[in-house]
């Protein structure tokens, strides 16, 4: 009878049926990977139900274990995604082992090192030098990773994520409730904000190109973390994600610095950028503006939500941080003013308008 090494008890399961799958599974690649089973140890979380587990292998090496609890996580997405982003010549965790159907998979290490901890403590040139290092990756997974494989970004999913900010964020977090006029309002603004993206240019969007999801890499930098939720959509997605974080803001300066020099690469590795965006910064600038705005109101959402359904309420300490990205492009443009007076109750902040466009 085969006796299995015990799992340090640092690993909680969430049940002994899953706890056993585990263990199975490990069993069966671990001699073949040289894999130390009592190393294992908690690497991340992240706010889906997936979560992270580092194991030692031989000569000092180490691994990453993906548990994915199906039905909640289906981790074939993520083994695709990652073939596509190898096969772009990026640096993704290459997929080592996997059981699809329990949802475990055995990942290559790309270390310890989020961009998001390296920024924070990095001086100005530091930080512009891993911004560029993160732009230049983007550009070559929009101009190299084939969207045609990804689901779409349409109309019917970015209306469902700007329905997480009056379901989760307005009436659950804030308790209010919007009147008639309120409500026409909103439902203006996210015609708007869905026109907008849907007339963009479609690329491959990782939909989290943000330092959280990227790891700083010797020589191969950045390492690309959490693209399983890729899809076919607009162009501005992704560098929107990266230079108006959740976590990490900018001055504006800087932003359209980056922004920028993104524009101009992608117009020379051949990314399709179509017109005006391909001929006029000042276009591209907008709708990046614009998708922003939408993902900032869908991450409010999701953070709320994070926070009441799912008992996890760091997220929604930087709500703060979405309220003034928001309020900034909706006294930006004109046809965006009626947002203000939906998040002020929110921000407690009166604002004067003073539109740009």
């Amino acid at each position: 009878m085969r006796v299995e090494s015990a799992i340090p008890a640092a690993i909680a399961w969430p049940d002994a049926a899953r706890e056993q799958a585990f263990n199975h599974w490990l069993d069966g690649i671990a001699a073949r990977r040289g894999l130390d089973r009592a190393s294992l140890e908690p690497a991340s979380a992240d706010a889906s139900f997936r979560r992270y587990l580092r194991i030692a292998g031989a000569g000092g090496s180490s691994f990453i274990v993906m548990d994915a609890p199906p039905p909640q996580e289906d981790v074939r997405p993520f083994v695709h995604i990652a073939g596509l982003i190898a096969e772009a010549g990026l640096n993704a965790p290459a997929v080592l082992e996997a059981d699809a159907d329990q949802g475990f998979l055995l990942l290559a290490d790309l270390g310890r090192t989020l961009y998001l901890d390296a920024l924070r403590e990095a001086d100005a040139a530091r930080a512009d030098a891993l911004m560029r290092d993160a732009i230049k990756a983007l550009v070559q997974f929009q101009a190299r990773v084939p969207a045609a494989s990804l689901p779409p970004f349409d109309a019917a999913l970015l209306q469902r994520e700007l329905a997480l900010f009056p379901d989760w964020c307005v009436e659950r977090e804030f308790g209010l409730r919007w009147n008639a006029d309120e409500r026409a309002a909103w439902e203006r603004i996210c015609a708007l904000l869905v026109a907008s993206a849907l007339a963009q240019p479609t690329v491959a969007v990782h939909r989290d190109w943000m330092p959280r999801n990227l790891m700083v890499c010797e020589g191969a930098n950045p390492g690309i973390l959490d693209f399983q939720d890729a899809v076919r959509g607009p162009l501005t997605y992704d560098i929107a994600c990266l230079l108006r974080d959740a976590f990490l803001s900018w001055d504006e300066e800087r932003e359209i610095d980056w922004a920028v020099r993104w524009w101009e690469q992608a117009r020379r590795a051949g990314v399709a950028l179509g017109e005006p965006w391909g001929s006029d910064f000042g276009e591209t600038w907008r709708a990046l503006e614009w998708m922003g705005l939408q993902r900032h109101l869908k991450v409010m959402g999701i953070f709320c939500r994070l926070k009441h359904r799912d008992a996890k309420p760091r997220y929604a300490e930087d709500l703060p941080r979405f309220l003034a990205y928001a309020t900034k492009v909706a006294m930006r443009y004109r046809p965006l003013a009626p947002l203000l007076g939906l998040l002020e109750p929110l921000s407690g902040t009166k604002v004067e308008v003073g539109f740009t466009f």
